[in-house]
């Protein structure tokens, strides 16, 4: 490589998130701040976003090598998961084999870690990068999971980083209550022609160049035109650049070397490129609208799938409903502690009573080995298969069961137990 002809001890323009070569420009040191905040406030709440390559993980990295040893920290860099799947991989990352829990296993096996750690004097952090790949399911549970606190603060502090339709997701109404307990949000820019200069230098600075000018002057407003100020554009060019430069025998980059750089890359000018972004975007908008995006936007339906409500439960008492929760494809539990999906606050409701599954077709409700049970039409169950209006008895509440999708008659396939008259007992699990 080019390292001898330079005079460097490292490759200056790596890719791989580094956080030795951080340049902390103004708006990347107020993020860095932000996701600092998270450790001095027992409520730290923050989600940074910012461009694909504007620096986002490499600050998680620089920001995670400076924490104290009281810190207890989670890092989730793969997002396209199940609410299950999420949940055991904070699980794991806090040194746990969760692989064969249930979901009520998981979420008591993580509120009483949080809680043990603060009591220990220990502070708790989740990270989650690429945070806007997450589903509304899975967002929701980080939502429950911010709720977890002892009688006098929070005992989990989190940051959410991803690109800019993070920001679109959790502005979603289905998300107002997590969006409201976000303390700060930051959108990471790009760098500005002046910020860009100072950012290469200081790479270059760092690999063993010292004050040396590697690159000449009149090269700075063509690596801006073809990079827009994007970290990882940056490093890209310039490493192909100083390729050129290696190639010709030269301890400096030229302008000449730039351009070639540009002609190998096959890059537009910046400018240009994210208005070709934005016009694919606007015709894959269309081409949905029309019905004609076929399979590109086959994943695309598969998630808004898993996102619609396929039915209801409301939850009364004393002839007056109480709670709606809506139904989507997955898991809820219901029970007595916050922890829970669906929370009843009743000495009659176990902390994690039962659980709903809902699946394409169906929806079956479980009992969780609950003290009190679950009855339907008078009958104690272990397992119902839920039909539209059935009226589901939980101690002194009901769950009544409302189906969004064409009606249907399923049976209980022998699940249901022999009758049971309700013991109202007030010793929960």
């Amino acid at each position: 490589m080019y390292l001898e002809l330079f005079r460097l001890k490292e490759l200056p323009f790596r890719l791989s998130p580094d956080p030795q070569f951080l340049y902390l420009s103004k708006q990347h040191a107020r993020a860095k701040a932000y996701m600092e905040s998270t450790i001095w406030f027992t409520d730290g709440f923050v989600v940074i976003t910012g461009e694909i390559g504007s620096g986002k993980t490499t600050l998680i990295e620089s920001f995670l090598r400076e924490l104290p040893s009281d810190v207890v920290v989670a890092q989730i860099n793969q997002t396209q998961v199940s609410a299950i799947d999420f949940l055991q991989a904070v699980l794991v990352q806090f040194g746990f084999s969760p692989f064969r829990m249930k979901k009520a296993e998981l979420i008591a096996t993580l509120n009483n870690f949080l809680i043990e750690q603060y009591a220990a004097g220990r502070k708790v952090l989740l990270i989650v990068d690429e945070a806007q790949n997450l589903s509304l399911r899975v967002l929701e549970e980080i939502r429950l999971l911010s709720g977890v606190e002892t009688t006098k603060d929070k005992v989990l502090r989190i940051i959410l980083a991803g690109q800019p339709e993070l920001n679109e997701k959790l502005d979603a109404p289905e998300l107002v209550q997590l969006a409201q307990r976000i303390r700060l949000r930051f959108h990471l820019g790009t760098l500005s022609p002046a910020e860009m200069r100072a950012y290469i230098q200081h790479r270059l600075e760092v690999a063993g160049a010292g004050d040396r000018q590697i690159f000449a002057e009149e090269t700075y407003p063509e690596i801006f035109r073809y990079t827009g100020g994007v970290p990882r554009l940056i490093n890209t060019l310039c490493d192909t650049a100083m390729m050129a430069a290696f190639a010709a025998d030269r301890d400096y980059v030229t302008l000449d070397d730039v351009r070639s750089a540009i002609a190998e890359l096959q890059w537009v000018e910046y400018s240009a490129r994210t208005q070709q972004h934005m016009q694919r975007q606007i015709r894959l908008e269309n081409a949905r609208r029309a019905g004609e995006a076929g399979g590109v936007l086959h994943s695309a339906a598969e998630e808004n799938a898993k996102d619609a409500v396929l039915a209801r439960i409301l939850v009364a008492t004393d002839g007056r409903t109480i709670q709606e929760l809506p139904l989507r494809i997955g898991r809820i539990i219901v029970g007595r502690t916050p922890d829970n999906d669906l929370q009843i606050d009743s000495r009659f409701v176990s902390r994690h009573h039962c659980q709903i599954v809902t699946t394409q077709n169906a929806c079956v409700i479980e009992d969780l080995n609950s003290t009190n049970g679950i009855y339907v039409k008078a009958r104690r169950v272990r397992r119902h298969y839920l039909n539209d209006g059935d009226v589901v008895l939980i101690g002194k509440h009901e769950l009544i069961y409302v189906d969004e999708r064409l009606p249907r008659v399923r049976t209980d396939f022998g699940d249901t137990l022999p009758t049971v008259q309700p013991a109202e007992t007030d010793e929960p699990n």
